[in-house]
């Protein structure tokens, strides 16, 4: 058992340096904690680090100092205990809906038919309970989303790490596809770390916003708490007047640090 007070994930003034010693400082020492059932969203200018926070945080990326720590312990290696979706699709084309969810158990050890027989029922969860037998390319972008919301949930990861995952869709499928989030976290509450451009989606979704600097040598300069009560609509709480008010608080922080990313990509 974890202690309830440790942070799911906890970013200790890390840094990560591209090219080794002397390289390009992509991160500037930041510190970043998630605790065990917050949803916490990132955002920022292009190319600032987001992801690259997110690597740190999944054990794919070493930072050049500073510490990473999952569940009260150093991380070391990859992060077992998160499952992470990507933006984009990491289904297999040659195996059906129903096989993609349940590869991960079968890799496992887990027997094939019961391993089957849970995948249908996470297909069940994210309302494709009859595309079981499709093939990626037979499924619609939100369709495939869905699919891989079921392949990386399937395996009961404490910690969710999630990569501007509804990117490629329209903004009405992105609207249905943030619901559903929220309705699968809502029954278990994992601790979400989520990657996003897009600030009115991180602010229908969170229960923090933090907002990283232009880069290069980018940190984090703002963290807002979201008091948007829960069970949340991420379609209808954009009605809400205390969204727009935290909307317009937060974007008069991060216009600036998205100007700055423009002028230096023209320049």
């Amino acid at each position: 058992m974890h202690p309830p007070s440790s942070p799911a994930v906890a970013l200790d003034r890390i840094s990560i340096v591209y090219g080794g010693p002397g390289g390009y400082e992509a991160v500037a020492p930041t510190s970043l904690a998630v605790a065990q059932g917050e949803f916490v969203a990132i955002v920022g200018p292009t190319g600032c680090g987001k992801s690259t926070l997110l690597n740190a945080a999944a054990g794919l990326l070493k930072p050049a100092s500073g510490e990473v720590g999952i569940l009260g312990r150093p991380l070391a290696g990859l992060n077992g205990d998160a499952g992470y979706l990507f933006q984009q699709d990491s289904l297999m084309p040659w195996k059906t809906a129903l096989d993609n969810v349940a590869i991960g158990l079968e890799v496992a050890g887990t027997p094939r038919p019961d391993a089957l027989a849970r995948a249908a029922q996470w297909l069940a969860k994210v309302g494709l309970a009859a595309f079981g037998n499709r093939y990626p390319h037979q499924l619609s972008g939100g369709q495939r989303k869905r699919v891989g919301l079921a392949q990386v949930l399937i395996r009961n990861p404490k910690i969710l790490l999630m990569d501007e995952p509804f990117g490629p869709l329209d903004a009405q499928t992105r609207l249905i596809m943030g619901n559903l989030l929220l309705e699968l976290w809502a029954a278990d509450r994992k601790a979400v770390l989520f990657v996003t451009h897009d600030l009115e989606e991180a602010i229908a979704l969170a229960d923090r916003v933090v907002i990283m600097s232009s880069g290069p040598a980018a940190t984090i300069i703002g963290d807002h708490a979201i008091d948007l009560p829960r069970p949340r609509d991420a379609m209808e709480v954009r009605l809400d007047k205390c969204f727009h008010e935290l909307h317009h608080g937060i974007w008069s922080q991060l216009r600036g640090e998205v100007l700055k990313a423009y002028q230096g990509t023209a320049a």
